[in-house]
């Protein structure tokens, strides 16, 4: 979904920056693809800026490690080349989690349909547009778990896990943006914090550059994910193919359902959630959230070529 730069992070990420406002300490630095941003108020945290900033590098660069599909070295890439991979407390808790997700939706997000993209041109292997007997072995593959693809709810769990070291040194009020959002408590003004939520037209490549829509978040803890279909994408013969695919049907998604944002207790939930609304569709998506009373979300769509948007009840948007 996120377009970045890469010679402009790579130099951030050598010059991760502590900024401080007030009370307030950001930390930067590039991780998983591209810039994270943490944010946090330091009142009352004995822990000093630089060692936290180190702990937060530390944890990320063991996540890209265990569950990277970018990085050839790590635990997941390893397993999905055949190697042997001995226990591993992360790797085994993010995979027994996309099990839970799996069973969850019926199907519908599957970290184990890592073949399914890859074959389709959206994973960690060249492919696109496959024959019959191509997607008929990559959905095979798919249902002997063969592969794992973490990539809709690991940016969530990083959040998760930065969230949580900070809030074990004294942390109430955070941001922490690694591509997806974990927030809690107030921003540096005392007031809550305020997420945009990008626009979702082809060609939209910056987040943040055209925003659709912002939300004012509450005080308690919650992930804040975007998932969508305007940036991850290819047109082959006049047919767009997205990179959101339906495991169930091993084929990517074709609805009016253009972005979905959902607000949940954790990254991960949020992250997952997400996903699951933009397979899903519109309809399914609007039943999903609104029976699910610990998930808030809003959802952009096609309207006979117009764009519209629908938010549950309890998605408190400000007026933009």
């Amino acid at each position: 979904m996120k377009s970045r730069l890469f010679l402009l992070f790579a130099l951030l990420a050598l010059l991760a920056s502590c900024r401080r406002s007030g009370d307030y300490v950001q930390i930067s630095g590039y991780a998983q693809g591209g810039v994270y941003s943490v944010k946090y108020n330091a009142a009352g945290v004995r822990v000093p800026q630089e060692a936290v900033a180190a702990a937060v590098d530390s944890m990320l660069g063991v996540i890209d490690r265990t569950l990277s599909g970018y990085n050839k070295a790590s635990v997941l890439s390893r397993y999905n080349a055949g190697e042997p991979v001995g226990p591993d407390a992360m790797f085994d808790e993010v995979r027994a989690r996309a099990r839970a997700y799996r069973a969850e939706t019926g199907g519908a997000l599957d970290c184990a349909a890592a073949p399914l993209f890859d074959v389709w041109g959206f994973g960690f292997t060249e492919g696109s547009t496959p024959d019959s007997a191509a997607l008929a072995a990559a959905l095979e593959r798919t249902r002997a778990e063969e592969q794992w693809n973490f990539n809709a709810i690991a940016q969530g769990y990083s959040c998760d896990v930065v969230a949580g070291y900070l809030r074990s040194i004294g942390v109430k009020d955070m941001l922490v943006d690694i591509g997806e959002i974990f927030c809690q408590g107030r921003n540096p003004s005392g007031k809550p914090w305020t997420i945009g939520v990008d626009r979702p037209e082809d060609g939209n490549m910056t987040p943040g550059a055209d925003l659709q829509a912002v939300f004012r978040a509450g005080d308690g803890p919650q992930g804040i994910v975007t998932s969508g279909n305007y940036r991850k994408f290819y047109v082959r013969d006049g047919r767009k193919y997205a990179h959101t695919i339906d495991p169930r049907t091993g084929c990517p998604v074709e609805h009016s359902l253009l972005s979905a944002t959902v607000v949940a207790p954790t990254a991960m939930d949020a992250d997952a959630y997400a996903t699951y609304c933009m397979v899903i569709g519109l309809p399914e998506a609007q039943a999903f959230l609104l029976g699910r009373d610990d998930l808030e979300g809003y959802l952009v769509y096609d309207d006979n070529g117009k764009m519209a948007s629908w938010a549950s009840p309890g998605f408190e948007l400000l007026t933009y």
